[in-house]
């Protein structure tokens, strides 16, 4: 019989590495078949998800302007009704065709202040109630005023209005 050769043992001896902690963490994951196909399946997912999800987020976006929109121009039209309304009542009406027009019912006398100052005529004469007749031939004026740019020389700048008021 042949000797038999006597084993040693061995006793393992653990050295001391130099690993962090995410060194270690990541050397404990342990990635089964099932795992691996999870993944795929949601990285698949947002690969195929996201575009859509980016149009819903872009649609929103402008169903929230257009709605927006819509409120401002539902508060413009009903402003519009109300001043139609108001348009319906005869003392609008009549107020706004003496603020705007400066009309005047017959009778009454209508002021006109320019810029806070008072004016006088032009001939200095006082300002009367009565109804006075213009001394002013108008036709003549006219007449007199086409007849000088037709037949004058002068530029448009020299050329000077008839004087109200003369007799010739």
């Amino acid at each position: 019989m042949a000797p038999r050769k006597k084993k040693t043992q061995r006793v393992p001896v653990a050295l001391p590495t130099m690993e962090s902690a995410p060194e270690r963490w990541l050397r404990n994951i342990r990635l089964s078949g099932f795992t691996l196909s999870m993944l795929v399946i949601v990285v698949l997912g947002v690969v195929v998800l996201a575009p859509s999800l980016k149009l819903l987020v872009e649609q929103q976006q402008e169903i929230a302007k257009l709605s927006a929109a819509v409120k401002n121009q539902q508060a413009a039209v009903d402003d519009l009704t109300s001043e139609v309304a108001r348009w319906d009542d005869p003392a609008y009406i009549e107020a706004q065709a003496r603020d705007r027009l400066l009309y005047v019912f017959p009778g009454e006398y209508s002021y006109l202040v320019l810029n806070g100052k008072t004016t006088a005529t032009p001939d200095k004469a006082p300002i009367s109630d009565s109804i006075q007749k213009t001394q002013v031939d108008w036709m003549k004026s006219m007449l007199t005023s086409v007849v000088t740019a037709g037949l004058s020389d002068a530029t448009a700048s020299k050329l000077v209005s008839p004087v109200i008021g003369d007799s010739q």
